[in-house]
C-alpha cells in the first residue's frame, strides 16, 4: 500500500472533505481526489461514499480508517520519543490520580517538578474514576491499587497507613476518645457508600471497637476524601484518613494513635510503549524523591 496515499486518506478521514484535507496537506482539491481515487482502484473497493453534503467513509474505509489512525498515533509517539532522546525531557504529560491524592499532596509539588523541567506541558486530570491509559485518555497515572491490565507498567509508590484525626474545635467541645468504644459516642465522618471506593475497606471505622449490636450512625457521608478532610478541618467530627492527606495539615490532632486502619497502598502506572519516555521517568523519579522526602512509604 502506497504510504503517501495512505497519508491523504487519513487527512481525508479526518476532515471529512477533499478541500479541507487538501488544505492540510498543502495540495489541490484535484490532487487530493486523484490521490483516492487511485488507493481505491489498487484495493479495488471504494472507501467513500460522495455526497453533495461531504464524504462518509464506506464499511471498508472505516477498517482502513482505524488501522490508519493507530499507525499515525503510533508514529506520533515514536517521533516524540526520538526527539526526546536527543533533548531535554519536553513535550506533553497527562496525569491522572484521585481527587484526595491529586489535589492535597501532588498538585502543590507540581510548581517544582515544572520549575525542574520547563519544556514539559503538563495536564492533570483529577478524578476517582480510571482514565484508560491504553487508549491513551492519559500518560501516566497514579493508582490507589494495582492496574489489572497486562499491558501496563507499574511501581509501587507508597504505602501509607490510616489514622483517625479530628480538629481541636471538635476535640475541644466532644472530648477526646479514650478507647475505641468511645467513637460510640462521637460524630463520625465516613465515606459514602452508594458509590465504589478508590480503597478498599474504607469505612472500618465504623465498625473499630464498635460492641456487639452496636450500629454507628455517621453524621455525614461523602464521597470524597477531600471532602471529608474538610468536614473534619471545619469541626463537624471524626474521621479516618490517610496520613498523605492529615500530613498536610497540622492542626489536625491524631485520635486514639494506637488505632490503625488499612494502608493506602499507591501505584505509579504507564503504558509499556512509554517505558523509553523521558518525562515519564523524569517525574517518575520526582515522585519517588518527594515521597522519600515526605516521609510518607
Amino acid at each position: 500500500m502506497d504510504w503517501d496515499k495512505l497519508r491523504v486518506f487519513h487527512a481525508v478521514a479526518e476532515a471529512g472533505s477533499f478541500t479541507h484535507a487538501g488544505e492540510s496537506l498543502n495540495l489541490s482539491q484535484s490532487a487530493v481526489s486523484r490521490q483516492i481515487s487511485a488507493l481505491e482502484e489498487s484495493l479495488s473497493v471504494p472507501l467513500f461514499h460522495r455526497h453533495a453534503r461531504g464524504l462518509i467513509l464506506t464499511e471498508q474505509g472505516e477498517l482502513l480508517f482505524r488501522t490508519a489512525r493507530e499507525v499515525f498515533a503510533k508514529l506520533s509517539m515514536a517521533e516524540g520519543l526520538i526527539s526526546e532522546s536527543k533533548d531535554r525531557p519536553k513535550g506533553p504529560l497527562k496525569i491522572t490520580t484521585t481527587v484526595a491524592f491529586g489535589s492535597t499532596w501532588l498538585t502543590p509539588r507540581i510548581r517544582e517538578f515544572l520549575d525542574l523541567y520547563p519544556d514539559i506541558q503538563v495536564t492533570m486530570v483529577i478524578d476517582d474514576s480510571e482514565l484508560d491509559l491504553s487508549m491513551r485518555e492519559a500518560d501516566v497515572a497514579i493508582r490507589m491499587s494495582p492496574p489489572r491490565q497486562p499491558d501496563l507498567i507499574q511501581r509501587h509508590l507508597l504505602s501509607v497507613p490510616t489514622h483517625v484525626y479530628a480538629a481541636p474545635d471538635y476535640l475541644k467541645k466532644y472530648g477526646m476518645p479514650q478507647q475505641p468504644e468511645d467513637l460510640d459516642k462521637h460524630r463520625l465522618i465516613v465515606y459514602g457508600e452508594d458509590v465504589r471506593a478508590p480503597v478498599q475497606n474504607v469505612n472500618w471505622l465504623l465498625d473499630a471497637g464498635a460492641r456487639p449490636g452496636q450500629e454507628r450512625k455517621p453524621i455525614l457521608a461523602v464521597n470524597n476524601f477531600h471532602a471529608m478532610l474538610r468536614a473534619v478541618l471545619s469541626g463537624l467530627g471524626i474521621a479516618a484518613l490517610s496520613d498523605f492527606i492529615a500530613v498536610e495539615h497540622t492542626e489536625l490532632v491524631r485520635v486514639l494513635p494506637e488505632l490503625i486502619g488499612p494502608p493506602i497502598e499507591a501505584y505509579f502506572v504507564y503504558p509499556e510503549e512509554l517505558r523509553t519516555s523521558k518525562r515519564i521517568s523524569v517525574f517518575r523519579d520526582f515522585l519517588l524523591r518527594k515521597v522519600a522526602e515526605s516521609r510518607l512509604s
